[in-house]
């Protein structure tokens, strides 16, 4: 269980960072049952969610670089291939695709290869939000997740996220229990992110 004590509300970014680098907060949540509301009402329009089963390298890193290249995703840029196969090939990893009019908008990543279920991966492609298909996508995506065996449903999000991740978590009932504040290399400089990546997130040279 969460510390009663614990804040919900993410802590203020340091003022101060070196150049070449960025402060990031990472906040964990936890869901410890499956969500007992009604289900998010299904948007309008020609929408299918697919599993991917197992998405192809380069799909999934077309799905991984469309979705995340505005909010700074860029570990699994850095990640070799054949680790990346090794992971998205793996039985117990879904690869949720949802569709719009025959089109990929986002997806889903659900990875059950630890005791607690992660969501390790979430998102829409840029030409997608602001449709009211987020909502829909995380609720479907959470119901997929308690599915099976699952005990504890856990995800992250961070400040280079969208402003509205970490409160539409919590609305689906996901539940903050730790913060970490933590400076990294900005991975626009001399990394695998262009320049014109996380616009909201000035570069500090």
């Amino acid at each position: 269980m969460a510390d009663e004590t614990f804040s919900l509300m993410r802590p203020a970014l340091p003022k101060a960072v070196k150049p070449g680098q960025l402060s990031v907060i990472v906040t964990y949540l936890e869901m410890t049952a499956p969500p007992t509301r009604e289900p998010v009402a299904r948007p309008k329009g020609d929408l299918a969610l697919v599993r991917a089963n197992p998405p192809s390298w380069s799909f999934y890193r077309y799905l991984y670089d469309t979705v995340g290249e505005p909010w700074l995703w860029h570990e699994r840029r850095r990640l070799p291939r054949k680790e990346l196969e090794r992971s998205i090939e793996d039985p117990r990893v879904e690869v949720w695709v949802l569709y719009v009019n025959g089109t990929p908008a986002g997806y889903a990543e659900i990875d059950r290869r630890d005791a607690a279920t992660d969501l390790a991966y979430f998102g829409l492609i840029p030409d997608f939000i602001g449709l009211k298909l987020g909502p829909w996508l995380l609720d479907t995506a959470i119901r997929l997740a308690w599915q099976g065996r699952t005990r504890k449903l856990v995800v992250n999000t961070c400040s280079f996220d969208h402003p509205k991740a970490l409160p539409l978590y919590q609305s689906m009932g996901f539940v903050p229990v730790r913060h970490v504040v933590r400076e990294i290399p900005d991975p626009r400089i001399g990394g695998p992110l262009p320049k014109s990546a996380g616009s909201h997130i000035p570069i500090v040279e």
